[in-house]
């Protein structure tokens, strides 16, 4: 540990605040210094000289010399990074640190280089989106209830650490520091945080929370996903969260013995807290308002809660009764791109500044051009309001116009820095013939075939899908988690719901023609899904990271297989 490492952070938000507006006011002229400076660093790479830049760093000679590249292409020259290759691949400076992806996209996790410049921006987006967050929901000394959990990280064929993106951040101790400079320091011990059993430290994490409750003012996790399922969590094991606080004794199901040490520092009996819990709990009318009542003094509730978590933000608000959901910034394992400014706007409705200084980027318009080729990317300044686009980012950490396979539309401007909502996946989940489906076309069907059960009471915990092309023709086969007993009547119009929902035209006349057949509804038991996340974390995924695939593919073997072995029931659609 250097001496930089060890002095406490101080954060004034408003400095923060201004230096992002003076940043925001010319950001073309930002991202040619941006772009300037990444070629500087890394023009004499083994990749950018093939590509015959002969050490130009404008953006005309940047663009007509160096492809666009999806991860793909550039896999070779990361592999031999992570084989101990640590000649200038890729970047000037060698690279220490492999970030993994998710992985749900593809079924097994993708490598992406991580270092120090990445590392500094992430800590650059906490500090900007915290002090706009700090103006309209100032907090004061208090505690951060972070339903955070680092996976292990493991050393590569060549010696590199590897980890999930958010590991890989939680485990520098430039993270330490900025949390506390930001007055949200976690709850849990780093114990609880790193613990190998992520069930366990889920239940020590709820254990912190409460014994804390006074001091909890935020309640945070990477996605949204991992904040609800802490609560359905909670749901099952109250009763003994509370005997384990009555006596002052951490439960027999926490067997990690540094968890257990951690803990035991920070238990002691006390009856009075517990039977405080046990009567908020027993007061709940359908755990409505669950998190105010056990953390009364929270402000907000924090973390990504775009894309693919919209779906849990119902369940959330019922946790949440009145407290306002936050939406955390907007980034990839690939590294940052925006940061939520105005954090009083529903997650619906979040859009995200991008700062002009952590990579550069271009944007590819998603109208076609007049001859049905792909359109020219633009830079950051020549996006226009309501148009939708893909990003293209060149960054500090090895990758030169890299597609990131994300649809964002410009809903506006930050000064001179587009404001983006982010839309969806570009790849395509669904497609049998000439129908084109997108996760949000899907999570539109679910929603709107939601409410069929909502009307008995009834909630959609987990949903994805498949393309099941056994038959001919083939179909669409949508997989349902759901909290109870419904009636097949119900079922079936839930399954003729879903059916006719996918509004592409596309897969209305296909349908029509039979050319894609009944879409198929299958019930799944209770927990599937949960089974499904144990398998990616048994993979050496992050829960924090975890995405439930929403549509998973043919070389997904195990998580097919655990899916069909788990189904109950099954509908076919008549709507057509």
């Amino acid at each position: 540990m250097g001496m930089l490492e060890e002095m406490p952070l101080s954060l004034d938000p408003e400095d923060v605040i201004a230096e992002f507006e003076a940043m925001t006011r010319d950001a073309g002229r930002v991202q040619i210094e941006t772009l300037k400076k990444i070629l500087e660093e890394n023009g004499r790479t083994e990749y950018l000289q093939r590509w015959g830049l002969d050490g130009r760093t404008d953006p005309e000679s940047y663009k007509s010399c160096v492809p666009l590249v999806t991860h793909e292409d550039l896999e070779p020259y990361i592999n031999r990074i992570v084989d101990g290759d640590d000649s200038s691949i890729l970047t000037g400076n060698p690279i220490t640190t492999i970030s993994l992806s998710s992985g749900t996209t593809r079924g097994m996790p993708k490598f992406v280089p991580f270092n120090d410049e990445l590392m500094e921006s992430t800590m650059q987006i906490y500090k900007t989106s915290y002090s706009f967050r700090n103006r309209e929901f100032p907090i004061g000394n208090g505690k951060c209830l972070q339903l955070i959990y680092g996976s292990r990280q493991f050393k590569t064929k060549g010696g590199l650490a590897a980890g999930t993106a958010t590991t890989n951040v939680y485990r520098n101790p430039l993270f330490k520091r900025t949390m506390k400079a930001m007055h949200s320091p976690c709850c849990s011990p780093e114990e609880v945080i790193f613990g190998p059993d992520f069930h366990q430290s889920l239940y020590c994490h709820l254990l912190c929370g409460l014994i804390q409750r006074e001091e909890v003012q935020v309640i945070s996790s990477t996605f949204a996903h991992s904040i609800v399922f802490a609560f359905r969590t909670f749901e099952q094991d109250w009763e003994e969260l509370c005997t384990d606080i009555r006596e002052g004794v951490l439960s027999s199901r926490i067997s990690v013995p540094s968890v257990r040490t951690a803990m035991s520092k920070l238990l002691k009996p006390n009856p009075e807290l517990a039977d405080l819990i046990h009567n908020k709990c027993q007061g709940l009318s359908n755990w409505y308002g669950l998190i105010p009542e056990l953390f009364p003094n929270t402000r907000y509730i924090y973390g990504i809660m775009t894309g693919s978590m919209e779906p849990y933000l119902k369940k959330l608000r019922h946790y949440a009764g009145e407290l306002p959901l936050l939406s955390a910034d907007y980034g990839s394992s690939e590294g940052w791109i925006g940061v939520n400014v105005n954090p009083k706007l529903p997650p619906e409705m979040a859009t995200f500044a991008v700062l002009p200084n952590i990579g550069y980027f271009e944007f590819i318009p998603l109208r076609q051009s007049l001859d049905g080729l792909e359109a020219k990317p633009v830079g950051l300044a020549e996006v226009k309001a309501g148009e939708e686009y893909e990003v293209i980012v060149t960054s500090f950490a090895g990758l030169y116009r890299y597609r990131l396979g994300d649809v964002v539309k410009v809903k506006g401007f930050h000064n001179s820095t587009p404001e983006l909502q982010f839309i969806c996946r570009r790849n395509l989940l669904l497609t049998i013939n000439i129908d084109k489906n997108t996760e949000k076309d899907l999570q539109l069907a679910v929603e709107a075939a939601a409410k069929v059960l909502a009307e008995n009471r009834l909630e959609v915990v987990d949903f994805t899908s498949r393309i099941d092309s056994s038959t001919e023709p083939g179909h669409y086969v949508i997989f349902w988690e759901i909290s109870g007993e419904a009636s097949d009547e119900v079922l079936e119009e839930c399954c003729n719901c879903l059916d006719k929902s996918f509004l592409d035209a596309g897969y209305l006349s296909s349908r029509k023609v039979k050319a894609i057949g009944a879409l198929e509804l299958r019930i799944v038991k209770r927990g599937t899904f949960h089974k499904i996340l144990d398998h990616y974390v048994g993979l050496g995924a992050a829960v924090s990271q975890f995405k439930t695939p929403r549509c998973v593919g043919p070389t997904n073997n195990k998580v097919l297989q655990i899916l069909c072995n788990n189904v109950v029931k099954s509908y076919s659609s008549t709507a057509f």
